[in-house]
């Protein structure tokens, strides 16, 4: 496992600057772990550096989510593009894998970020031509409030396994307004598990909390969370469902239960030129 970094990985500079984030505040006793790095266990970091699986999910019970580490790989397929047609202004991709989202947003000469606990997933995005860190959701990212959209694809609704946290942090990085694209499951299901990263041949991670909602879950955890439904489709066999920011007050200054402590909130890299001048 590699320890929390303090700093930002390697990565180029360009339309979004020269990045000097500050280091993480500590996490109170009621927050998700991000100290752990199972996704940079060596059976993700391997698929990665390959762009083969297999790759899957665990469960204690002996379940397994097949991971699509092929597809994660490739080039944006037609379902990605309708995603990406979608967006408004600068993107956030959280938990962004090896980059094919950013970078697709990249050629287009579009602002993207693509945030990622995995060394490897933000060294392949870099070489795609994105710009991405190595950074927790639930750490300080640039452009706190001022990110246009934000994406949570591939199964990421399901990071720190606790969805009303996370669409929590998810508003507090957003504008008034700001648009949410979430790929959902493509089953109703409303789920938290505790699961570990495994390649079928014997290798595994270290367990950490995940969840997994279908699109009717989402809009459970969204509607209490005060979001506004935007939108839902299919694509690819793949289910997608968009939400509008309606962040207040209370939800910017979340209580330390939704994962985020004072010290976390609204920090720039420059509160006088923060991300992409947004």
């Amino acid at each position: 496992m590699n320890p929390r970094p303090s700093s930002v990985t390697s990565h180029p500079k360009g339309d979004l600057g020269e990045w000097s984030a500050p280091a993480a505040g500590r996490l109170s006793s009621a927050s998700l772990d991000v100290t752990a790095r199972p996704w940079s266990a060596d059976p993700y970091t391997d698929a990665l550096r390959t762009g083969r699986g297999p790759l899957y999910l665990r469960r204690s019970d002996g379940w397994l989510l097949p991971l699509e580490v092929e597809r994660w790989c490739a080039e944006a397929d037609a379902a990605d593009r309708e995603v990406l047609g979608r967006c408004a202004g600068a993107v956030l991709d959280v938990g962004c894998g090896p980059g094919r989202l950013v970078a697709a947003l990249a050629a287009q000469g579009r602002r993207a970020l693509g945030i990622d606990v995995s060394e490897a997933a933000v060294a392949h995005t870099v070489r795609l031509g994105g710009q991405a860190l190595r950074r927790s959701v639930f750490e300080p990212v640039p452009g706190e409030g001022r990110w246009d959209t934000a994406l949570l694809i591939d199964g990421n609704v399901g990071i720190g396994g606790n969805p009303h946290a996370l669409l929590l942090r998810m508003s507090q990085l957003l504008t008034w307004e700001g648009l949410l694209i979430a790929e959902t499951a493509p089953v109703d299901v409303d789920e938290r598990v505790q699961v570990h990263v495994a390649d079928g041949r014997g290798a595994s991670g270290t367990d950490f909390p995940w969840a997994r909602l279908g699109t009717p879950a989402l809009l459970r955890h969204a509607r209490r969370a005060g979001w506004r439904p935007d939108g839902q489709w299919t694509a690819g066999g793949r289910s997608f469902l968009a939400l509008r920011n309606r962040r207040t007050s209370s939800a910017a200054e979340a209580p330390n239960s939704t994962a985020v402590t004072s010290s976390q909130r609204a920090r720039n890299p420059s509160p006088e030129r923060p991300v992409a001048d947004l």
